[in-house]
């Protein structure tokens, strides 16, 4: 199947790619992103300029990083947007994010995050809270829903927990597919994280609470002492206060960081 054409530029299928085009729905993330002269602004996958070029004009720089080299050169080049423009031309989930920071100022990034690597994006992303004021992300609707779905419900799984560890998230606006080109067969939704304070994150190990999770959702169906008897024994689970007969999506994000704690300090 031949990529599709969108104002000269093949929309690749290998890089997820597909372009904004609503003037009404730009300007609600543009609104939502608030960017300022000042700020630190980081967009992922910047593609054709449809959210660069509002925010270029409300601000003094902005830094991009865009896989695709043909739109990497395209924004190098751009007349207007151009020279206030720091472009990295690469791949977003091996960036080095904390790369950006000068004399403290935190990071507010942004993007339309490619559909097909929006989570392990996401968990790169996390790695460096401490560094990023907020973040607004267009991502596949049924992803948000995921981020900020609630325990004892089906959508609740280990990137509801990992998102609500480091961020208070929250959806801010809904967009149809007809809003691309070429138009995906899902619905989007732009979501806002901003994350918590370090003293708001109490594991001791985020790489253990990751584990927990794993385990836990794996296989989500089966109670929780067999999708965790890799890692504890029903009454390890008892003394944490777990009941081991729930399932992982029972559990709250209290509860998780406590296992995992329990494990930092007994399992070491």
């Amino acid at each position: 199947m031949t990529d599709k054409v969108h104002l000269g530029h093949r929309a690749r299928k290998r890089f997820g790619q597909n372009f904004l085009n609503d003037d009404m729905i730009i300007d609600k993330i543009v609104t939502a992103i608030d960017p300022k002269p000042a700020d630190n602004l980081v967009e992922i996958g910047p593609g054709l300029g449809a959210i660069t070029e509002p925010v270029v004009d409300l601000s003094e720089k902005l830094t991009v990083v865009e896989l695709d080299k043909d739109l990497a050169e395209r924004l190098i080049k751009h007349p207007f947007m151009g020279p206030k423009l720091t472009v990295h031309q690469g791949d977003a989930m091996k960036f080095d994010f904390a790369s950006l920071i000068k004399d403290g100022e935190k990071l507010k990034i942004f993007g339309n995050l490619p559909y097909n690597v929006s989570t392990p994006l996401l968990f790169h992303l996390f790695e460096f809270a401490d560094h990023v004021e907020h973040m607004h992300f267009m991502l596949q609707k049924e992803v948000v829903k995921r981020m900020v779905a609630n325990p004892d419900s089906k959508a609740f799984g280990r990137l509801s927990v990992m998102t609500q560890y480091y961020c208070n998230a929250m959806p801010v606006i809904e967009v149809p597919p007809e809003c691309f080109k070429p138009a995906p067969k899902v619905d989007s939704a732009v979501i806002r994280l901003i994350p918590k304070k370090p003293e708001q994150r109490s594991a001791k190990s985020t790489k253990i609470l990751n584990t927990v999770c794993l385990e836990a959702f794996n296989q989500r169906r089966k109670t929780l002492r067999n999708s965790l008897s890799n890692l504890l024994t029903s009454e390890e689970m008892a003394e944490i206060g777990i009941d081991a007969t729930k399932r992982a999506e029972n559990l709250s994000l209290s509860q998780f960081i406590d296992i995992a704690n329990w494990i930092y300090d007994n399992k070491q």
